[in-house]
């Protein structure tokens, strides 16, 4: 049930969410998405131009929304995105999920855990019992009551950005919202 402003964040961001950057910084970039959506992986080397750009002035929030009628892998390496982060390893394993989004399959997310030196036995145990699935549909639950309804959507200050993925055009809203 969608509730409250659909162009504003419903679930403000908490120490609780996988986060980039300072807590206090000028501005927060909070990302929807999905690891197996092509546009969510186009949007990828945006954001990371944009951390590189506005360093500790960004906060980048990465909260999970697949989109499991058109991606049937996405639930799954959201999962392991977080069994990842259970052990320190949120980033390095979101990182490498955007640059292996043909590379979903259950092996293929044991073996970047294997791959980034991770207890393999406990991740793979948290994938198998979906250890973070509750966390992956909380965060798609925010999702909803903040009006998305497709990957990848943008919050700015909790604000919905509706402009294009597009570096150039980020960074100038990201600056208007710091001004």
């Amino acid at each position: 049930m969608m509730t409250g402003d659909v162009n504003q964040l419903s679930a403000p961001v908490t120490e609780d969410d996988h986060q980039q950057g300072p807590t206090d910084a000028a501005v927060t970039l909070v990302e929807y998405g999905d690891y197996e959506c092509p546009s969510c992986g186009a949007a990828y080397p945006v954001v990371k131009q944009l951390q590189r750009r506005l360093g500790d002035d960004l906060r980048f929030v990465f909260r999970d929304f697949p989109l499991t009628q058109i991606h049937p892998h996405a639930e799954a390496a959201a999962e392991a995105a977080d069994s990842a982060g259970d052990q320190g390893a949120f980033w390095d394993y979101h990182d490498i999920l955007f640059e292996n989004q043909d590379a979903l399959t259950h092996r293929d997310l044991v073996r970047y855990a294997r791959e980034l030196r991770l207890d393999v036995d406990q991740f793979a145990g948290e994938l198998e019992d979906h250890a973070n699935l509750d966390r992956v549909r909380q965060d798609f639950e925010s999702g909803i009551e903040s009006g998305v309804n497709g990957t990848p959507t943008f919050f700015i200050n909790e604000t919905r950005y509706d402009g294009p993925a597009e570096f150039d055009a980020m960074l100038e809203a990201l600056n208007e919202a710091k001004a």
